[in-house]
């Protein structure tokens, strides 16, 4: 697959955003991310600035993650749990879509969800800075450590692709193809959840990026999390379609 002729054209909230508005975000978070993890901030153009990040806390390893963030992940489990609690399975729903100009919505959902890939694991990291572990645990469900949308800490889930039955948000049936989850917390309450759906347009294909959290998250971190979505699938389409 080439990415020769890729482009990628997001909408949030309504809104037309550029690849370079991305970007501009993405540079931003780089920075926050490396503080975060307590990794020196890359220097560089963005595309070194990511990579060499990238290289940074893959060797770390999961274990070095999981300790240097424990504090961030005891507390937002807390809040996780609260907010679930008491929002009684209501949710908001945070929503992105990108129009991809190239490629087809099966060959990059075939790309996205093939853990078996040698760069599997660094495409995952890759993807947006705030991404600091995707790992498949031994039940098979895939663990997740990131700094979610606009929230102060990091967190983490488990999402669950064979499990769509505490989701909320329904079946579009004029997307085909789905990539839908639970996401729930460490003993297994679900806290949320993705519906993601992908069909072909005629010069490429569409991608409605839907993540569900607790109805009382706060709305700026619903907000900023549309702006994660554009990044990270952004950049995992640009990954799928780069030349092999």
């Amino acid at each position: 697959m080439s990415n020769e002729n890729l482009a990628i054209a997001a909408v949030i909230n309504g809104r037309a955003v550029s690849r370079d508005e991305v970007f501009a975000w993405e540079a931003k978070r780089i920075p926050k991310a490396a503080r975060k993890i307590g990794l020196a901030v890359p220097r560089g153009d963005l595309a070194r600035h990511k990579a060499a990040f990238t290289d940074s806390k893959l060797a770390l390893g999961a274990d070095e993650i999981r300790r240097r963030l424990s504090r961030d992940i005891r507390v937002s489990d807390v809040v996780a749990r609260a907010t679930t609690r008491l929002s009684f399975g209501r949710r908001a729903t945070s929503v992105c879509d990108l129009h991809v100009t190239g490629g087809s919505a099966k060959e990059f959902v075939d790309w996205f969800t093939d853990t078996g890939r040698d760069d599997y694991a660094r495409s995952m990291i890759a993807a947006h800075p705030d991404h600091f572990l995707i790992d498949t645990a031994p039940d098979g469900r895939q663990e997740v450590i990131e700094t979610t949308g606009g929230s102060p800490l990091a967190t983490r889930f488990f999402v669950d692709y064979d499990d769509t039955s505490p989701l909320v948000t329904p079946r579009d049936t004029a997307f085909p193809i789905d990539a839908a989850g639970v996401a729930r917390a460490d003993g297994g309450l679900a806290i949320g959840g993705v519906r993601h759906e992908f069909r072909d347009e005629p010069n490429g294909f569409h991608a409605r990026l839907c993540v569900e959290f607790p109805l009382l998250t706060a709305p700026n971190m619903i907000a900023a999390h549309r702006w994660h979505l554009a990044c990270e699938f952004s950049n995992w389409i640009e990954a799928a379609f780069a030349e092999q």
